[in-house]
């Protein structure tokens, strides 16, 4: 994910109607899923906790999700954290 007009935020609710803005650090696809990892906006880089979240449809819907499956978060966490060290390479 280029972020040559700055970062991307998106606004989520959740199942009380409370809503979230999040910052999205980088996308990526993964067998087929999509999957992001965001962070509370505005929050300081001390205190930096990354999510990471499954994308997915219900009822024609956008859906956030979080990845229950232990293999499947280790396999997308070691595929964001290599594509975010390449991004970060690729900017010096």
């Amino acid at each position: 994910m280029e972020n040559q007009y700055g970062s991307d935020f998106i606004t989520i609710t959740d199942e009380d109607g409370t809503e979230y803005e999040l910052e999205v650090l980088t996308t990526l696809e993964y067998n087929g899923d999509s999957y992001m990892a965001v962070i509370p906006a505005g929050q300081e880089d001390a205190q930096l906790e990354v999510s990471i979240l499954k994308s997915r449809e219900e009822d024609g819907e956008p859906l956030l999700c979080a990845i229950e499956d232990e293999e499947e978060l280790r396999a997308v966490y070691d595929l964001m954290m290599d594509t975010l060290y390449e991004e970060e390479e690729q900017e010096e």
